[in-house]
């Protein structure tokens, strides 16, 4: 049951069904933080994107069927909320954008890697915490 009003319940937390007296139950709802995204990186956009960038730059390679790239995934997503405006963090798709993944020898996934000023500064291979990603893009700043 959706409450009158909410198109999308999936957009809320906290449904809380609390009786109060002869009215019946009523619905308090909080809404989610608003979700961020990384940016997916191509070949196409990869020089503009990560090259040529005046901020720190966060790479995530990984594919749809590595089961530690979804792991890390939600983590990249919430790092690209929390460093808007100070760095760029997005994710490169190996299956799709092979050649770049070749061009920086990216041979595990995941493979996240900071870039400043074009160069590589920082490299994790494989899953981390928010913590251990948080520092190294600290570390570029």
């Amino acid at each position: 049951m959706v409450p009158f009003g909410v198109d999308n319940i999936n957009d809320f937390i906290g449904i809380d069904y609390r009786l109060q007296g002869y009215i019946g139950p009523t619905f308090e709802l909080r809404k989610r933080n608003t979700f961020f995204m990384a940016l997916e990186i191509t070949e196409a956009n990869f020089e503009e994107i990560v090259m040529k960038s005046d901020k720190p730059v966060l790479v995530d390679f990984w594919a749809e069927w590595c089961g530690p790239c979804r792991m890390v995934g939600p983590v990249v997503d919430e790092l690209a909320g929390d460093y808007e405006g100070k760095a760029v963090v997005g994710k490169l798709n190996v299956d799709t954008e092979g050649a770049v993944a070749q061009q920086f020898g990216v041979r595990n996934i995941p493979t996240l890697l900071v870039f400043k000023n074009g160069e590589i500064v920082d490299k994790q291979v494989g899953a981390t915490s928010k913590q251990v990603l948080a520092a190294k893009l600290d570390g570029a700043m």
